[in-house]
């Protein structure tokens, strides 16, 4: 038996006892299949990761870069309280509208902004809505969580972003870290890789963040994700 059927099998095991999904999660994938988005979301195991972290920390505000089809967002929106937000951030107007569908099926419209365009430029209308420097800004709290799982040569800018955006106590989640093994190779020099290499010795070094770096395999391969705490 190969390595893969191995780390499949083992994924479907603990998925059917820990991480079942519903009719609405099921219907969130068929139908971000059916209108043609990438097969990259979030397994269901690390949909409920996700979904343990936020209730974990204790989330109110979550932010999300990168929505695809919504099913990640689903899973974190689920974790928050009744009175809770989270944003969420698309490049895609197409990717935008098959989320809000699948997020309105999932009655989480009311919780969830989904908002449409570079998240570089996102990112800084919220800087301005949380300094209060915006001309419509509410002054909202900082955000409990970042999930970052968008275009991978800006990861370090998004985890700069994030820590303008959070509190002391906050958590920033980074997908897709491992790069299937090339982020320990010195001489890849794809974006993609550089980007993450960047953000991981970013949390590293800096003097507000400790973190670390998980090494994951099952359906989606070999993967991994970078988890870090903003600290005082």
């Amino acid at each position: 038996m190969s390595e893969s059927h191995v780390w499949d099998d083992v994924e479907d095991y603990f998925v059917s006892q820990l991480a079942p999904e519903d009719e609405v999660l099921t219907a969130t994938l068929r139908d971000s299949e059916a209108a043609g988005l990438p097969e990259i979301a979030v397994s269901a195991a690390e949909g409920k990761l996700l979904h343990l972290l936020a209730q974990i920390q204790g989330a109110t505000r979550i932010l999300e870069i990168g929505t695809l089809g919504g099913y990640s967002t689903i899973w974190l929106a689920r974790a928050l309280p009744a009175d809770g937000r989270l944003v969420t951030l698309e490049y895609s107007p197409k990717h935008a509208e098959v989320a809000r569908r699948n997020i309105a099926r999932a009655g989480l419209d009311k919780v969830v902004e989904v908002r449409v365009g570079p998240a570089l430029e996102s990112l800084a209308e919220l800087a301005d809505e949380t300094s209060g420097t915006s001309a419509t800004s509410a002054n909202p709290a900082p955000f409990d969580l970042v999930f970052i799982d968008a275009d991978k040569v800006n990861n370090p800018h998004y985890v700069e972003w994030a820590l303008k955006l959070t509190r002391p106590g906050s958590l920033i989640i980074i997908d897709n870290v491992a790069r299937g093994g090339r982020v320990a190779d010195p001489d890849n020099t794809s974006p993609d890789v550089r980007g993450t290499r960047t953000a991981i010795e970013l949390i590293g070094s800096h003097a507000r963040l400790s973190g670390t770096a998980i090494q994951t395999v099952g359906r989606k391969g070999y993967d991994g994700f970078a988890l870090a705490r903003v600290l005082d």
